[in-house]
């Protein structure tokens, strides 16, 4: 049995209300003299977990921790740990018999039962945990990774040109001969040459036999170094390695003039597509990743990093612990109560909504 619902505490019904707790407020200053407009107090911006703020009608807001709970399941920590101490209120706590789990990537509050064969006294210390990614670095991974599939389908597609113009190359006696073959009983079959056009599909195989073995393997070895390219870059964007970010970025940047200049001499909607997803590629890269010393760099990436993932991040977005006090006991409720028989009633004594599922 599990049910996902608010997370358990007197006042609030969920994270998302708990994140603006009047305890983030700063202390308000001395009074203002008489006669003398006050000061405005500073108050700290407070964090809402992931997908409790108003929804934007014109310009909508992935989720990308619901996505990555909704992928790989919810991160959840101390599900083998017999007894808890007080500083796990953060991802774990228990009320009526039953045990709150905090997802400590999209801070959903899980509850199930206390484990019936712990494995463990407590759970792990928070220096033995490593936090999932939330916030800016989870998106950037999601964006990185659409990138490297992208390359990716590069690789596979340059691969499977440079083998076939390798096997050209190698064979082109043989299938010169047959084309030549091919040609002669076509031009007999109709009655005259049929070649003497400077487009089409046989100009352009007259072309490509023209062409020397030597330079065949020139250009088989161009290909193919440009698809190990395309796959190292793959393989370091999936992985979110810095340098692999610098190594796309430019690979990519040298072919937009070419691609631009293409579009002056024909336009089609592929040429228009990749110009459109590489200067996509570019700009993010740039300004999201802070290449090149840009909006800071990557210290600032790194402090960004750091502001979004780690402890202090879930702390921000962690609602009031448990009053003193008996815990709530779920069960029926009263005649006349807000509460369905069998669910859990919220502590404090209203019923908490919640959604199960068995």
């Amino acid at each position: 049995m599990s049910t996902e619902g608010p997370a358990p505490g007197s006042g609030a019904a969920s994270a998302a209300g708990a994140a603006s707790r009047p305890e983030e407020a700063s202390e308000p200053g001395p009074a203002p003299a008489s006669g003398a407009a006050p000061a405005p107090a500073e108050v700290s911006a407070p964090t809402a977990p992931p997908g409790t703020e108003q929804p934007r009608r014109y310009r909508p807001k992935l989720r990308y921790e619901l996505i990555g709970c909704g992928l790989h399941g919810h991160e959840l920590l101390g599900t083998d740990a017999a007894e808890l101490r007080p500083g796990d209120h953060l991802f774990a706590r228990d009320s009526g018999g039953l045990r709150w789990y905090r997802c400590l990537r999209c801070d959903s509050w899980v509850v199930l039962r206390p484990p019936g064969r712990p494995a463990r006294r407590y759970p792990p210390s928070r220096e033995e945990v490593t936090l999932p990614l939330r916030g800016r670095p989870l998106r950037d991974r999601y964006v990185l990774r659409l990138i490297a599939i992208d390359r990716a389908l590069h690789f596979l597609i340059l691969s499977a040109l440079a083998a076939a113009v390798f096997l050209f190359a190698g064979n082109k006696a043989a299938l010169n001969a047959d084309f030549t073959r091919i040609l002669r009983d076509l031009q007999g079959g109709v009655g005259g040459p049929i070649a003497s056009s400077r487009h089409g599909v046989v100009h352009d195989l007259q072309r490509l036999f023209a062409i020397s073995i030597r330079n065949l393997y020139l250009v088989g070895t161009a290909i193919a170094a440009y698809a190990v390219l395309e796959g190292v870059e793959a393989i370091g964007l999936w992985q979110g390695r810095r340098w692999a970010e610098y190594l796309t970025f430019v690979a990519t940047a040298v072919f937009v003039p070419y691609e631009i200049y293409e579009l002056t001499r024909s336009v089609t909607a592929l040429k228009v597509l990749t110009l459109v997803i590489n200067l996509a590629i570019v700009a993010y890269l740039l300004f999201s990743k802070r290449l090149f010393g840009l909006r800071g760099g990557g210290r600032a990436e790194r402090a960004e990093h750091d502001a979004d993932v780690g402890w202090p991040a879930i702390e921000r977005a962690t609602p009031d612990p448990f009053p003193a006090g008996p815990s709530p006991a779920y069960g029926p409720t009263a005649p006349g109560g807000a509460g369905a028989r069998g669910a859990p009633a919220a502590p404090g004594g209203a019923a908490g909504a919640s959604s199960t599922s068995m």
